[in-house]
């Protein structure tokens, strides 16, 4: 049975101005999401997981690429369009190309222009941001910035509820305590501020607030980052239970590749920008094929103090790692639904790698 896709992110640019330079956040990155899956986003600080998910759900708007949400374009960019046909008039100028060539360069990508912000503001027209925040929830990385110190949890929990156009406030009342009780507090904390909260209890706060608009998928920012060891496990529990009982789709965004397998379904790694490796969790683990992977993988803190200290770490370094002066890298398939960020001849090393460790 062939699955369904719920969210598809096609060829996604979030670039940054920094003054006269342009940081390039998130560069070309591709994946699917299925229904009903947790997909799990990793990499070391600052390689544009973050950055990832706020695109998706429209807190910036995109550079270049599609993000599709059940079919529907939700996001699209233009800057790629816009570079082409510049492009097209430069290689002209410069007699690269002839008038012709030009003038169907520049038709082509502005038709797509004029596509893109069609479907971006039917979107906006048909379902609204109001829409889209009801099947599309977020959890943040830092739960005491993204409460309210002034607001009760009450009102916090109660905001999409209020947003969405719901008016009756005993009906709102039920839904809070409700919620509240299934993330594990108690109808006594909703007259309470956040200020008077641990850690792990703002942070349910905050999953409350996201799975009382019954979305359809969640993107999880970190969301245990922040937090005690014992009461990550805690969290990454209650993700999991809600998940089930609500039939949620999570994308959950991490650095440690120890709790994103336990938790996830599929898993891609992220460098600087870039996807390099995009596999099941337990052929990711059982088969890393990309050096950065491997590096990450090496960094797991074992609980055996034996092994713990004759671990080696694997140091990633892509100018010793790679030799990518006579070919680019682009995602390529080692094997069916395992895809790694490399070129021709690094695709043929992993792939005799995969057959010998069958053997």
């Amino acid at each position: 049975m062939e699955k369904e896709v719920l969210l598809s992110v096609q060829n996604l640019q979030q670039y940054f101005k920094l003054g006269k330079r342009e940081l390039k956040a998130v560069d070309n990155v591709s994946f699917d999401i299925y229904k009903g899956e947790v997909f799990g986003l990793v990499g070391e600080s600052g390689c544009g997981k973050t950055t990832t998910g706020r695109s998706i759900i429209r807190l910036y708007d995109i550079t270049g690429g599609s993000v599709y949400y059940k079919g529907e374009r939700i996001c699209a960019g233009t800057r790629t369009y816009k570079d082409a046909i510049q492009k097209a008039r430069r290689d002209y100028a410069e007699k690269k190309i002839s008038k012709e060539e030009r003038d169907r360069i520049v038709a082509e990508n502005r038709a797509a222009i004029k596509s893109a912000v069609a479907d971006h503001n039917k979107w906006s027209r048909t379902h609204g941001k109001n829409q889209l925040t009801n099947e599309i929830q977020m959890i943040f990385q830092d739960p005491i910035a993204s409460l309210d110190p002034r607001m009760t949890v009450r009102d916090i929990i109660a905001e999409g509820l209020i947003i969405r156009g719901v008016k009756d406030k005993e009906y709102i009342d039920q839904q809070v305590y409700k919620i509240l009780e299934t993330v594990g507090l108690v109808q006594e904390h909703a007259s309470r501020y956040p200020h008077e909260f641990s850690g792990g209890q703002r942070q349910r706060i905050g999953i409350a607030r996201a799975v009382i608009m019954n979305p359809k998928l969640i993107i999880a920012d970190e969301p245990i980052s922040a937090l005690d060891v014992s009461i990550q496990a805690q969290v990454i529990n209650l993700l999991h239970e809600l998940s089930e009982k609500m039939g949620l789709t999570i994308m959950f965004i991490a650095h440690d590749l120890a709790v994103v397998k336990y938790f996830s379904t599929r898993i891609a790694v992220m460098y600087f920008g870039k996807i390099v490796e995009l596999g099941t969790s337990d052929e990711l683990f059982a088969h890393p094929f990309h050096p950065y992977t491997r590096s990450l993988l090496s960094a797991i803190p074992l609980p055996d103090p034996i092994t713990e200290k004759n671990r080696k770490r694997i140091v990633y370094n892509p100018t010793l790692d790679h030799d990518y002066s006579k070919e680019g890298p682009s995602m390529q398939e080692v094997y069916p639904g395992h895809f790694v960020y490399c070129n021709s001849e690094e695709l043929e090393k992993y792939r005799k790698e995969y057959e010998d460790a069958k053997k």
